[in-house]
């Protein structure tokens, strides 16, 4: 069983120890036959920065493998729905309870992401190092 998630891309950029990856994330079912006429079926594009010391190796253009732990995909998902989703719970029967306001508490549940999301921009550069990702020809 592989703990790494993998995925193909394109380089579409380097600059000092950063190799820009473009890669495609399709749904599981992308590949059937149909996926053409259904709309489950999607594809996106993203930008993926890996930093690596030895990017003077890639060029624009060169098929890679952008590589990453599980846990790496689990910490993510923590932080960028299930801790943002608890921290409404919280606030929503908090300030329900304490005031009884259902209007004011749902603002309140609402209002609790502007801090939380302020705090992850500000701490962008230490995530980045935790959810980072490796790169291979």
């Amino acid at each position: 069983m592989s703990n790494k998630i993998k995925h193909s891309g394109v380089v579409d950029g380097v600059d000092g120890t950063t190799v820009r990856v473009r890669i495609l994330q399709s749904s599981a079912c992308s590949a059937c036959k149909v996926a053409s006429h259904c709309n489950a079926s999607e594809t996106k594009e993203k930008l993926v920065e890996v930093t690596t010391s030895d990017a003077s190796q890639y060029h624009v253009g060169d098929s890679v493998r952008v590589l990453a732990d599980t846990s790496v995909g689990f910490r993510a998902s923590w932080y960028g729905y299930l801790l943002p989703l608890v921290l409404m719970v919280v606030a929503l029967v908090t300030v329900l309870k304490v005031s009884g306001s259902e209007g004011m508490a749902a603002l309140s549940s609402l209002g609790i992401l502007i801090p939380y999301y302020i705090c992850l921009y500000l701490l962008r550069g230490k995530l980045k190092r935790r959810l980072s990702f490796s790169i291979e020809k």
